[in-house]
């Protein structure tokens, strides 16, 4: 049996919020010599209890990706929000869940954080209920930036309006999807520029449509800046379907098959129908080196 500190929470984003329960959980972990871990669910429990779809920062790929390569922590349990865990009251679920099934002897959560049937669990009475149980337990205040709370909801209107260079000040990191190249049209290579595609994942928000300046992160660890179009590709495709196309500068290999990270570091410009191929293709290079100078500055 493998004694775990837990962390709890959705952690869209993994936040500057989340950072602060993440490095403690990492902190006591080792300080007992325990396991430290993420307690979190593979959907969002509000979406679920009305119904309503709520786009996400992150897949839950992402999620776990983000906890594991920033804070090290590798035992993520992202578990299923079905009927039985909607309809669990607040304290068995500290009980029969975090304690007895996932062999929790510290929790770590947000000021925020509410957990159980009906959201009936609060910081105070997981306080209140560890303390009982002899389960250490530490509620984290909330995070400020810039006179505002970081907050997943404020980070995802960040997303939606493009403005990537903020959304990183709250986030702690660029936004970022990845996911497994696949083929797209090939347009690109007609025109001397190819470009991989990807497309956003379901539940995922998609950032404001226009060009950004981007960064692929590749499997073998190199860094490959690109100019990513988000948007309808107005100029070579007559449909509503928003892609994320990016020309990546500098490198030519193959990518199909292997899974990459964009991040997202700034809109350049609103996407843009051009008459012809070659007014696209002219454009591409003028973003391309807008998007050296860019990174030539950091």
């Amino acid at each position: 049996m493998k004694e775990r500190v837990i962390a709890l929470g959705f952690f869209d984003g993994v936040h500057l919020g989340h950072a602060a329960l993440l490095r403690r959980t990492v902190e006591e972990a080792a300080r007992r010599g325990c396991v430290p871990a993420v307690f979190t669910f593979d959907r969002v429990p509000k979406e679920v209890v009305t119904g309503i779809p709520c786009p996400l920062i992150n897949s839950p790929e992402d999620r776990r990706e983000l906890i594991h390569r920033l804070f090290g922590i590798d035992d993520v349990l992202m578990v299923p929000f079905d009927h039985e865990m909607m309809t669990t009251p607040w304290d068995s679920f500290v009980t029969e869940i975090l304690i007895k099934r996932y062999h929790a002897v510290h929790l770590v959560a947000g000021h925020d954080h509410h957990f159980g049937h009906k959201n009936q669990g609060s910081p105070g009475l997981l306080q209140e209920k560890c303390r009982e149980l002899g389960v250490g337990c530490d509620i984290i205040p909330k995070v400020e930036h810039a006179g505002i709370t970081v907050s997943s909801t404020y980070i995802r209107r960040l997303v939606e309006l493009g403005q990537m260079e903020r959304a990183a000040e709250f986030l702690g990191h660029p936004h970022l999807l990845s996911q497994v190249v696949k083929h797209g049209r090939r347009i690109g290579r007609t025109i001397g520029i190819p470009t991989i595609n990807f497309t956003v994942p379901p539940h995922v928000l998609i950032p404001c449509r226009g060009v950004y300046a981007t960064k692929a992160c590749l499997p073998d660890g190199r860094e490959v800046c690109g100019v990513t179009n988000v948007g309808t590709r107005p100029t070579v495709h007559n449909g509503n379907d928003i892609t994320v196309e990016t020309f990546l500068l500098d490198f030519d290999g193959d990518l199909y098959g292997q899974t990459v990270r964009l991040e997202f570091h700034q809109h350049l410009r609103d996407e843009i129908r051009f008459d012809s191929l070659e007014g696209l293709k002219n454009q591409i290079a003028a973003d391309a080196e807008a998007v050296k100078a860019l990174f030539a500055e950091r």
